[in-house]
């Protein structure tokens, strides 16, 4: 994974140290998988940027086809005045479970932050343990904040990315097309082939 590793180090910082407001949106993507780690993404946008990118059509990234999230990534990360990525790995998923290995992703993402936000608003029910940062949750977070829904389109596109490089080296198992989720060429695949590395073997039919 050490590909993934170093994508993430790619971090924009903000040019503008005067932004009255800094709201952080943080989601992640990947919990339902069979294959791959968990990505979280955190996102800070200024008033006025959320307003450019809600009239750019951004939104929770399930609404919208591959392509779209495709063609929102450059704009979120031009207007966003700091971003960053962090990973659950499936190591962290297998040690942690699912869900505190995507609170982890998210607290590692929000850490990777090369400025502080004011408040972090967190999609979910789940609070981040000892984020120091002010931070609200958010129930269906990416469908009503503008910061929570680019959060959600970085994480995905980012993790669709990873997934579709990680097909070519674990071929037969259709992660190109399922992105690691649990569909039925990916669930005959395990039976057929056995899990790879990268699959959790704590989830069911996973285990080989």
């Amino acid at each position: 994974m050490a590909t993934a590793t170093n994508s993430l180090k790619l971090i924009k910082i903000s040019s503008d140290s005067n932004l009255a407001t800094r709201t952080a949106g943080i989601d992640e993507v990947g919990r339902g998988c069979l294959f791959g780690p968990v990505v979280a993404a955190a996102v800070v946008l200024s008033p006025q940027a959320c307003q450019q990118l809600e009239a750019l059509g951004v939104t929770d990234s399930k609404r919208l086809s591959a392509a779209r999230r495709e063609s929102l990534v450059i704009p979120i990360q031009t207007l966003a005045a700091d971003y960053a990525l962090g990973l659950g790995t499936v190591h962290d998923i297998e040690r942690l479970n699912i869900l505190h290995a995507s609170l982890l992703a998210m607290h590692r993402a929000v850490r990777r932050l090369a400025i502080d936000p004011d408040l972090c608003l967190i999609d979910g029910n789940q609070p981040i343990a000892s984020l120091e940062i002010p931070q609200r949750t958010v129930v269906q977070g990416d469908r009503i904040h503008t910061e929570i829904a680019a959060a959600s389109i970085l994480a995905k596109v980012w993790r669709d990315r990873l997934i579709a490089r990680l097909d070519r080296r674990y071929p037969g198992y259709h992660l190109a097309r399922n992105k690691g989720y649990g569909s039925a060429a990916h669930r005959q695949a395990l039976q057929t082939l056995g899990p790879t590395p990268q699959h959790r073997r704590s989830f069911k039919g996973c285990s080989g």
